[in-house]
């Protein structure tokens, strides 16, 4: 599921200015709404997110003031927070779904991983608010992917693209300059690791870590529609261009790209490698810049030593460097069984609204909806990768959210393997084929 930048999303790299819709603020609202519930008639919302605040602070943070904010100007209502790292919310919200006990609110991501939640009934349509207070918010084109069966049923609060972030003080020091082709990267690898420097950060317990390597290999050898032709199956994954990439990815292990233990380590331990400044690059998403700029927990020394790279283009293949694994990040849900599914949609409506006007200075997150930058003093690699996304030629939904679920799993169960060459890339490619095939 490719999404194509949009005159909306081009407008960012023009100007850096976004502007809101005109619809009312969520502060005319409230009056009428404590009207129609009075003090005593108390609420509470549950509400499930995945910014624990040791790794994701200023997240956690943004989360927190908007619901200080909401329930300031709502006293009959709480919101009462569940928070979860990453893989532990996914596992919690299968867990969840199977008993149909899912919060008031929640976090998903859209396409594949969405899809049983919707046919399971589990989560609510909420045109309603696309249609009402919500209106013309969203850049064009991010709430799609959130759309079934003409209903949406989830509204995105990110837009990402995944740069190959790199420290600058230790290219630097070995003299090496940002690649602009496969082969520059390669030989930037062979260098670091002759000089005993761990070129690249991974932790691949997570599996979708390693997938943004495969998926960037598997666009710059066969273009866009490859990868995105295999899935729909108007193309196959046998094609040669995805074998070759699972080669790729084999070769990188071989050279010693990658920090050792990589397949036993999750995200965060992985991104720890490059944070302690003990490998020199790092492939990731948009939502990591808090890390890099904001979060006062970062030193500014190594924040100011952080700069990225687009994923190069190879001689032999059909791809475009400003072709980028990303698209709209996660949204929120609101479960159909709620048993205060109108205030639930209240809160989702005001938290989406403050999200977009407070993330970009707050937490340094690039928002899916329109927002107002003018006024923000913006870190120069914020400002960078707005620009970059405004000149995306292509952004291309992550593999394993445009998957089916247990095709998805496969993708991440092979990735595994293929990083840590359990299996060949002739095997890796036949058993996505055979797992797409099924259908679910």
């Amino acid at each position: 599921m490719t999404v194509k930048k949009t005159t909306s999303i081009l407008l960012i790299a023009l100007s850096i200015m976004l502007v809101l819709g005109g619809c009312s603020h969520p502060e005319e609202r409230a009056g009428a709404l404590e009207v129609r519930h009075g003090d005593t008639d108390k609420v509470t919302i549950k509400m499930m997110h995945l910014w624990p605040q040791d790794v994701s602070a200023q997240q956690y943070k943004l989360v927190n003031e908007i619901i200080d904010q909401y329930q300031t100007q709502h006293p009959h209502v709480t919101i009462q927070q569940e928070v979860l790292e990453n893989e532990q919310y996914k596992n919690k919200l299968k867990i969840l779904s199977a008993s149909n006990e899912l919060p008031d609110v929640g976090v998903t991501w859209a396409a594949g991983f969405m899809d049983p939640y919707v046919k399971g009934e589990l989560f609510a349509p909420l045109d309603d608010l696309l249609s009402g207070g919500l209106k013309d918010k969203f850049f064009p084109g991010t709430t799609d992917a959130y759309a079934v069966d003409g209903k949406t049923y989830g509204l995105p609060i990110e837009l990402n693209i995944s740069p190959v972030y790199y420290n600058k003080a230790i290219f630097e020091k070995y003299n090496l300059e940002v690649p602009q082709t496969y082969d520059q990267f390669l030989s930037i690898v062979e260098k670091l690791s002759s000089n005993g420097v761990t070129p690249i950060a991974l932790g691949n317990k997570d599996r979708w870590t390693g997938s943004l390597w495969y998926m960037y290999l598997a666009d710059r050898l066969g273009g866009l529609e490859t990868m995105k032709k295999a899935i729909d199956r108007s193309g196959t994954f046998e094609d040669p261009a995805l074998i070759q990439a699972a080669a790729e990815i084999q070769r990188l292990v071989d050279m010693n790209a990658f920090n050792k233990g990589f397949n036993g380590l999750s995200n965060d331990e992985g991104k720890s490698e490059f944070m302690n400044e003990k490998t020199a690059m790092y492939l990731t998403g948009t939502w990591e810049i808090p890390n890099f700029t904001s979060n006062p927990e970062v030193p500014q020394q190594f924040k100011d030593k952080v700069g990225f790279f687009k994923f190069p283009t190879l001689d032999s293949g059909k791809g475009d460097i400003n072709s980028w694994v990303g698209g709209p990040g996660v949204g929120l849900f609101i479960a159909e069984n709620s048993k205060v599914k109108e205030e639930a949609k209240e809160f989702v409506e005001y938290f989406i609204d403050k999200w977009g006007a407070s993330s970009v200075s707050t937490a340094g997150v690039i928002p899916a909806t329109k927002v107002d930058t003018s006024s923000s003093d913006l870190p120069q690699i914020y400002i960078d990768l707005l620009d970059e996304l405004g000149n995306a030629s292509n952004l291309t939904l992550f593999a394993d959210v445009q998957m089916k679920p247990n095709a998805a799993q496969t993708h991440l169960n092979m990735i595994q393997a293929l990083f840590g060459k359990a299996i060949t890339p002739e095997q890796f490619v036949k058993e996505h084929e055979a797992a797409l095939e099924k259908g679910y």
